[in-house]
């Protein structure tokens, strides 16, 4: 065990530059023994009573545990071990929500991929996709730093203590190892001191995942030079959604997801609850999950994960209950058409109700590096009405003319409520009191929560930010146009609706789909719906949920469908616990395969073309799932995304009734096509030298520091697959190289009388340098199946090996 203790004076106490630097290296002994992390020699202690004082203790994999005796002590301890992990990346992330990557690397460059870093990160949002000078527009103009200072004022006080400590822990670190980061941002200008300021726009960004930033295009597209009135040759054109069902879709089918299980005491072999956690998010942007334990005794004691720098557990378990978050398919925004005032030529001000209204303004600047290393500026002003900011697409119809504008609504814009909502979580006792927790605070912006106990109860519930919109405001004529979710804006009576104790304009979570059961429930990103297969959930007569929660009675993907009929199989012969849940977990069955290979091996019975020959040779010898070992996987794979595309391919028809089982079968008419799409992905892996009986992990690979590390997994909802990657490219010679997105923090977790009992692992890591010790270890624990036991007591703390002890003072 090592142990190291650290006091100083408040750095902001420090005007005198000449002193700052003095401290700066008195504070270079602040470290833990990492050996990435800058060692010397510790300073004597001062005699004064401490303002900061937190335990940072390191275990195994790298994961702390932060104690302290207030939460603003807590956030800096917190900040300070994620600085020593992710440095660079944060600091990127940061760079980002001020509006001032152009500055810093230039208008028409993008935030860079991990390969741009020397390996080491990725800052390229995958919500958004614009050049620096547009993302800056975007932040510095669709954020709004007063109304979020506000609505943290108005808030309870911890959410603010813990970020007013996030901030000093950070500095601190950022003071101290001056000149001693890791590569990738060593002595770079934009690595600087951060301010309360920037972490309430770091928290309001991922907020916007599945709102703002889904229209950050369109809402730059609206802003005008300064001064510029309405073009008076802007003309009205039809409006066509396509494009926004596609961005719909790679949000809410292709994009990020998760799969969750909570199993209750009728089901689980020790008669308490179990969960397991399996969400699939960013391996390489600030969206990165990070493990620690963090506890202010007699109040906050839970350990999972945090996300980007929020400095609090967003997924984990306390003593008592454990939970996870999956994407929901509910819809957070609408879009509104406003009636614009034709005695305004400048097109600022509509009509509502009759009576006209002048949009509000606001202008930003950006700073604009030069070739020649000046900077310039460009200036826009944007411009919202009392349902949002206007937002603009001409080639899609959504024109800004004389008559009409269009703006987005959108519930998370100044959402402040996270934070607040996952330290409710985080402290909650029972399901029930994670419910309560959810009503009243409202604060999750686009995820479902699913939980256990330890009395072995379990809880599904969509308490996410969903505009009041119900069903009658479908078919009033407030609705013009369905598939871009786009209300008369001219009217009151077409307006969001309000619940009782919920923020004005949003659904309460009392009101929303919601269940406490005793046997399980589960969810992998389809709709509330089926979060039981025995018991589909519809809502309340006569109309159900607000059709913004999402569909009911429609076909579920394969990945949902696996997961339920896996979990159905195996309760049907034993009662559950957790290395049933991690068998499941990573079992990489592959229900593509299971539906559709009866029929299309039969079919390749008497065929005599020699490479579908080899191909049906090679998938009738596959075991049919995604392990590194599983021969013919990638055969199928290209086979699949090719023939998945295949109309009218299933015998068996989708049936409301039985949503697990249908579709299935292969059709007879579809069979000739899915033959055809065999042969091509054959020839194509031929071409590219790989044999079509070739192992998965021999193709599927994570390189960190020069090394290949085999993976499992499937797509996931393509293919069925519940263990699901998405990696950075196409398939080359040398296989699919790289994850961008996928398995992320996995955790299974039970009880028992001394507390929660977890085995959880980081796919990627802790750290995103690839010179620290947490940067591959878990990367391999994944690759392998391993599944780290968590030390949560104090005692099974101090007794694990990699026990390491840092106390910050202040």
């Amino acid at each position: 065990m090592k142990r190291q203790q650290v006091q100083s004076q408040p750095l902001s106490s420090f005007r005198d530059a000449g002193v700052a630097a003095v401290l700066a290296l008195a504070l270079a002994g602040c470290s833990s023994n990492d050996s990435d992390t800058p060692q010397s020699t510790t300073p004597p202690p001062v005699a004064t009573a401490s303002r900061i004082n937190v335990d940072v203790v390191r275990t195994t994999y790298g994961v702390p545990h932060v104690k302290a005796r207030d939460f603003r002590s807590l956030g800096y301890g917190l900040a300070y071990a994620y600085a020593q992990d992710n440095l660079c990346m944060f600091a990127d992330s940061v760079v980002t929500v001020r509006g001032e990557r152009s500055q810093f690397f230039g208008g028409e460059a993008r935030a860079p991929r991990r390969s741009e870093t020397g390996d080491e990160y990725g800052a390229a949002s995958g919500f958004m996709d614009l050049k620096n000078e547009d993302s800056d527009f975007f932040f510095k103009g669709y954020l709004d730093i007063e109304q979020l200072r506000a609505n943290y004022a108005a808030g309870s006080a911890e959410p603010r203590e813990l970020v007013e400590g996030y901030v000093e822990g950070y500095n601190r670190y950022v003071k101290s190892f001056a000149g001693q980061y890791p590569a990738a941002c060593n002595n770079a200008r934009w690595v600087r001191p951060i301010t309360v300021d920037d972490m309430y726009l770091v928290m309001a960004e991922k907020a916007l995942h599945a709102t703002g930033q889904v229209f950050a295009k369109e809402f730059v597209a609206a802003g005008r030079a300064p001064g510029v009135t309405l073009a008076a040759s802007t003309k009205a054109r039809k409006f066509d959604p396509a494009f926004l069902l596609a961005r719909l879709d790679k949000l809410n089918r292709q994009g990020f997801g998760s799969n969750a299980l909570a199993v209750g005491k009728d089901l689980s072999a020790n008669g308490r609850g179990l969960l397991l956690g399996n969400p699939h998010y960013p391996w390489t942007t600030a969206d990165r999950f990070y493990q620690a334990h963090l506890t202010v005794p007699g109040d906050y004691d839970a350990m999972g994960v945090i996300i980007g720098g929020i400095p609090a557990i967003v997924i984990g378990f306390n003593r008592d209950i454990a939970w996870s978050h999956t994407v929901t398919t509910a819809l957070h925004f609408t879009t509104f058409r406003l009636a614009l005032d034709p005695a305004d030529a400048s097109g600022t001000t509509y009509l509502y109700d009759g009576a006209p209204v002048k949009m509000r303004a606001k202008t930003v600047s950006v700073d604009l590096l030069q070739a020649d290393g000046t900077l310039s500026k460009r200036s826009k002003t944007f411009w919202f009405s009392q349902q949002g900011a206007v937002i603009v697409k001409p080639e899609a119809g959504m024109t800004w003319t004389a008559s009409n504008a269009y703006v987005l609504a959108d519930p998370n814009r100044n959402n402040t409520r996270m934070l607040e909502q996952w330290l409710g979580i985080g402290r909650a006792s029972n399901v029930q009191a994670i419910k309560s927790s959810l009503d009243k605070t409202v604060g999750l912006p686009w995820v479902n929560t699913l939980a256990a106990d330890r009395d072995g109860s379990v809880l599904f519930a969509d308490a996410s930010v969903v505009p009041h919109m119900g069903a009658q405001k479908f078919g009033n004529g407030c609705l013009l146009l369905q598939a871009a979710l786009l209300f008369d804006g001219s009217r009151s009576s077409c307006a969001w609706g309000t619940d009782a104790n919920a923020p004005a304009g949003i659904y309460s979570p009392v009101n929303g789909p919601w269940t406490i059961r005793t046997d399980y429930v589960g969810n992998s990103n389809d709709s509330y719906w089926l979060n039981n297969p025995k018991a589909l959930l519809t809502g309340p007569a006569p109309f159900g949920y607000s059709p913004l929660y999402g569909r009911v009675g429609v076909e579920q993907s394969l990945r949902t469908r696996i997961g339920f009929r896996q979990f159905d199989e195996l309760a049907q012969t034993k009662k559950i616990g957790l290395v049933d849940l991690q068998a499941l977990a990573f079992g990489n069955r592959l229900y593509a395969a299971e539906l559709v290979l009866p029929e299309l091996l039969t079919a390749c019975t008497g065929n005599t073309d020699p490479v579908l020959v080899q191909a049906c040779t090679a998938l009738a010898g596959w075991d049919r799932r995604v392990n590194v070992d599983s021969r013919g996987a990638v055969l199928f794979r290209e086979f699949w995304n090719s023939a998945v595309t295949v109309p009218n391919k299933w015998a068996v028809a989708f049936n409301p009734a039985d949503p697990v089982n249908t579709p299935s079968g292969v059709a007879p008419a579809a069979v000739p096509a899915m033959l055809a799409c065999l042969k091509t992905a054959a020839l194509k892996l031929q071409s590219l030298g790989i044999p079509l009986d070739g192992k998965l992990g021999d193709y599927q690979t994570e390189t960190r520091n020069g090394v290949r590390i085999p993976l499992h997994g499937g797509i996931g909802n393509i293919d069925g697959s519940y263990n699901s990657l998405t990696m950075r490219g196409a398939l080359t010679e040398t296989g699919y190289n790289g994850v961008y997105w996928g398995e992320s923090y996995i955790q299974t977790v039970s009880f028992d009388d001394q507390g929660p009992v977890a085995q959880a692992m980081l796919t990627y890591g802790q750290s995103t340098n690839p010179k620290s010790p947490y940067y591959v270890d878990q990367t391999g624990v994944y690759s392998r199946k391993e599944w780290p036991l968590l030390p949560f007591s104090e005692e099974k703390i101090k007794a694990d090996p990699g026990y390491q002890t840092l106390t910050l003072t202040e």
